[in-house]
């Protein structure tokens, strides 16, 4: 677990860690201390062969407001007008949000409640996400004179364009039956669900190969940048590749075999 003045809290079950938000009185604010103790905890988790599955979670009715915009407030009053502190900020969100996709083990987001601006962003980088029922989303930076250019990056690589810039444009909440016909979520529960189905879902990716999930899920993010042929020419490349390896042997043997296979995550 992290140390008791962390916003957040590290804690695993089985090959399954949770990572819960836990600033609830700031309604779970992206600040610099909250990004940074994010990233730390994302990198541990990586390091952990033994975790094979991240939910992100939270405390309290926010996922997450976003950025906190009274820290942003704050750094006006710098010699820069908070220039140098903005920067830094972006590219702490970024690291924290690119790090979720880079991550060896798939990542879950647990939403039962108000998730905006890059709070949302947060939800569309993970991997998987399912909500409650009464779960918000939104990107109503527009609504401040801020338009919320960084989590359109993950929303335009998660939706359809005309949603994306719909949700970017108007700022509006969606629920979260809206969310997922939309795709910037996989399902929506009843309230009060959501850890439980996520948590189905870790307990059922956990269940398959290591090995073969980092090599899917790095290459599913590769080949989502690429042109038509080059995209597969790089997914044969790792075909061939992940074929290679011991844990693709023993499955297809047991496949053969009409038994269940015997992982070795490698």
């Amino acid at each position: 677990m992290l140390d008791s003045p962390s916003p957040l809290r590290l804690e695993t079950s089985g090959p399954v860690a949770t990572l819960t938000l836990a600033r609830p009185q700031a309604r779970n604010a992206l600040s610099m201390a909250t990004l940074t103790a994010l990233r730390r905890a994302l990198d541990e988790v990586a390091e952990r062969a033994e975790i094979r599955a991240l939910l992100i979670a939270h405390d309290g009715p926010a996922f997450s407001a976003g950025h906190d915009l009274k820290e942003i407030a704050a750094r006006r009053a710098d010699a820069d007008r908070g220039r140098a502190f903005f920067a830094e900020l972006m590219a702490a969100c970024a690291g924290v949000m690119t790090r979720i996709v880079r991550m060896p083990q798939p990542v879950i987001a647990v939403v039962e409640g108000v998730a905006t601006a890059a709070g949302c962003q947060l939800v569309a980088s993970c991997d998987l996400a399912v909500a409650g029922a009464q779960a918000r989303f939104a990107t109503p930076g527009v609504n401040i004179g801020l338009f919320c250019s960084t989590p359109m990056v993950a929303l335009t690589r998660n939706l359809a364009r005309k949603h994306a810039m719909e949700m970017l444009l108007t700022g509006e909440m969606i629920d979260a039956e809206h969310a997922a016909r939309i795709g910037l979520i996989n399902k929506a529960t009843e309230q009060g669900g959501a850890l439980a189905a996520a948590r189905a879902w870790a307990d059922l990716v956990a269940s398959k190969s290591a090995t073969t999930l980092k090599i899917g899920k790095r290459a599913f993010y590769e080949q989502a940048e690429m042109t038509l042929d080059q995209a597969y020419a790089h997914a044969g490349a790792v075909m061939v590749e992940n074929m290679l390896a011991r844990d693709a042997e023993e499955g297809i043997a047991a496949f053969v075999d009409k038994r269940e296979p015997n992982w070795e995550h490698r």
